[in-house]
């Protein structure tokens, strides 16, 4: 009989992902062709990434991030919230965590449904044409559109990311548009290939880009809605610099089970 994965899924503002305890070191962590078809929403469970929650020293715990497509991701802040949910659900946390993510330490805290996670400094920007450029644990491409509702953002966000400049190492492409008192963000992700419903670290690089757009200084709080629902990003902006970057929205268990 074939091995069994012990696995629950969660979202967080419709970005969603399977998560796997792997304490035990049970889950082989080479096998692409297995995270792929996990991922696959018809022949699978389905899901924008997979990560496995292992043990660190020194860490609460290790997060290991997979893209839909089976290959090691860069950091995925709204993998990152519902990670967390996922340790205080095992009992490993309770409302407040340190742990290992691929671009560094993170901390997060927890109440009721919320998770309000830190990602790392933000040192500098570049600009592609009119666009901003900006590294957030994931690499983004942000740029102001309007009619944002109507966009055809597979088509475009395809053909940014799959263009000269960034079809070998990728990129997650950003459209943003003012609303009411924050902005709208739809987002194509690299690895996933598609639109997502949210994206943590993209909401992260859109605030920033507005920030930068309209030489904001100080300490900045900006909601900006996703397809799945509301994300918060509050951190500090000096020059280029931005710090205590705290990404903030809901994170939701869905089901488990075994595959």
């Amino acid at each position: 009989m074939a091995p069994q994965v012990r696995f629950s899924k969660y979202q967080g503002a419709g970005n969603d992902f399977i998560l796997v305890d792997n304490r035990d070191n049970s889950f082989d962590r080479a096998n692409e062709a297995l995270v792929e078809k996990l991922c696959d929403r018809r022949f699978g469970i389905g899901a924008d990434g997979l990560m496995l929650l292992q043990t660190r020293e020194n860490y609460d715990f290790e997060m290991i991030y997979y893209n839909a497509d089976g290959r090691k991701g860069s950091m995925c802040g709204n993998g990152g919230r519902c990670i967390v949910a996922f340790a205080r659900d095992l009992g490993i946390i309770t409302d407040k965590t340190v742990f290992l993510a691929v671009d560094g330490v993170h901390y997060a805290s927890l109440s009721a449904d919320l998770v309000n996670l830190q990602m790392i400094d933000v040192q500098d920007f570049a600009r592609d044409g009119e666009a901003y450029l900006l590294q957030t644990g994931s690499p983004h491409y942000v740029e102001f559109v309007k009619n944002l509702v109507d966009k055809n953002v597979f088509q475009d966000g395809y053909a940014i990311r799959n263009n000269t400049t960034y079809r070998k190492e990728g990129i997650n492409v950003n459209f943003i548009e003012a609303e009411g008192e924050g902005y709208f963000l739809r987002t194509f992700e690299r690895g996933v290939e598609d639109e997502t419903y949210a994206c943590g670290t993209g909401a992260t690089a859109a605030a920033m880009a507005v920030a930068l757009q309209q030489n904001l200084e100080g300490d900045i709080h900006i909601p900006i809605r996703v397809l799945g629902g509301q994300l918060y990003i509050s951190f500090h902006k000096k020059g280029h610099h931005f710090t205590e970057v705290f990404l903030e929205g809901p994170a939701q268990f869905v089901f488990e089970g075994n595959y």
